[in-house]
């Protein structure tokens, strides 16, 4: 269950992870860096989607958010799907989620009874492969029924219990320190696709309690998911996954059941690929080039006279503050009263600048047309091309 503590194979990865992880944080202002964390969690949604086979356009996913679903069917599902998964990876960026462990049988629990919660009843259905009968996927409960998962034959359903409290009793708080706990994210990541305790939404609970447990033990953020670099390298992080399943490989591969060398690769894979999203996004919100980015496009609009003048004056504010006052917005531009509002109105229009109400300060959004200039290959170029 747990990694070897002897394996230095993963202590390569620590220190870059916590360290480049805490600089992050502390790159942005925290007003900005919840604003970030909106267009981070619709981006962690497209690409956990893309694991499960489903590439649902970036587009899609903002229409839904503003509660504009498609007429098709089956896009509206997919919709339905990210609005879910992005309500549940908020409540965990802002606090809202269980005080329970979160690699714990009960957490588990919360997270798909918390997605399965905001889908229609009627989307809580899945097709037995073998039979062609419609099974009831109950929120939160463990499957009634036994299960195989491509060549993976998981435990039988009446031993879950017994299966869902051994994982309790080795990824736990204690006795396992900081540092172990991070060693073991990866772990806790496969075991539980392993068990595969519910009918359907593992691969969606798996990655969201990972994500969880990094916040809680203070390296993860709002500010990176680790599900963009394990689609961009889908096929290895799937044929490591499948080889950790394999049993023991001889008395040196560990003391368990199973193989101890595969658990081992595929926890170093999972680290590498969280620091390799922490580097990536890190490049992207270095304030001088991201203002830099920001600057070029606006000056595109205002030539194609999409923005008024003024228009990055107040934006720049919004990156170096957190959120502008519309008391400021004529300093900053020079505008008079009349012209600073114009130049509000054409920002938010475009999505640019959000608020609460039309009196309180203004903070910066990023709809996907702009998300795709302000921050280069967040997204895959054909993003959306499967549908």
């Amino acid at each position: 269950m747990v990694p070897e503590e002897t394996s230095r194979l993963l202590d390569d990865d620590l220190l870059p992870l916590v360290a480049e992880a805490h600089q992050l944080a502390g790159r942005l202002h925290p007003i900005l860096r919840d604003s970030i964390g909106d267009l981070v969690r619709s981006m962690n949604c497209y690409y956990s989607n893309l694991i499960e086979g489903h590439d649902t356009h970036p587009r899609d996913i903002d229409r839904a958010l503003a509660n504009d679903f498609s007429t098709e069917p089956r896009k509206r599902d997919l919709q339905k799907k990210a609005v879910a998964h992005i309500h549940v990876q908020r409540l965990i960026d802002t606090g809202r989620d269980p005080d329970a462990w979160p690699a714990s049988a009960t957490y588990a629990s919360w997270l798909h009874k918390a997605f399965c919660s905001q889908l229609p009843p009627e989307m809580l259905f899945v097709t037995d492969e073998k039979t062609g009968k419609q099974l009831e996927i109950v929120p939160g409960e463990w499957r009634k029924r036994d299960v195989q998962v491509g060549q993976h034959i998981p435990p039988p359903h009446e031993d879950l219990p017994r299966s869902m409290s051994r994982f309790d009793a080795a990824y736990g708080s204690p006795p396992l320190t900081k540092l172990r706990q991070l060693q073991t994210v990866g772990a806790v990541h496969h075991r539980l696709l392993w068990i595969h305790p519910f009918l359907d939404g593992n691969g969606r609970v798996a990655r969201l309690m990972s994500h969880a447990l990094f916040k809680r033990l203070e390296v993860g953020t709002s500010l990176w998911p680790v599900a963009r670099d394990l689609a961009r390298d889908e096929a290895r992080y799937k044929a490591l996954l499948a080889n950790a399943d394999r049993p023991r490989q001889g008395d040196l591969d560990g003391r368990g059941n199973l193989t101890q060398r595969g658990l081992i690769e595929f926890s170093k894979f999972f680290l590498d690929r969280s620091v390799d999203q922490i580097r990536f996004m890190s490049g992207l919100l270095e304030p001088a080039t991201l203002l830099t980015r920001i600057e070029l496009h606006i000056e595109e609009e205002v030539r194609a006279k999409r923005l008024h003048r003024g228009s990055f004056a107040v934006l720049r504010e919004a990156v170096m503050r957190g959120e502008v006052e519309r008391s400021q917005i004529p300093l900053l531009t020079g505008y008079t009263d009349r012209g600073a509002r114009n130049v509000t109105a054409g920002l938010v229009e475009r999505g640019m600048l959000t608020t609460v109400t039309h009196r309180a300060p203004l903070r910066l959004a990023f709809p996907v047309d702009v998300a795709e200039r302000w921050f280069p290959n967040l997204y895959p170029a054909n993003a959306g091309s499967r549908i």
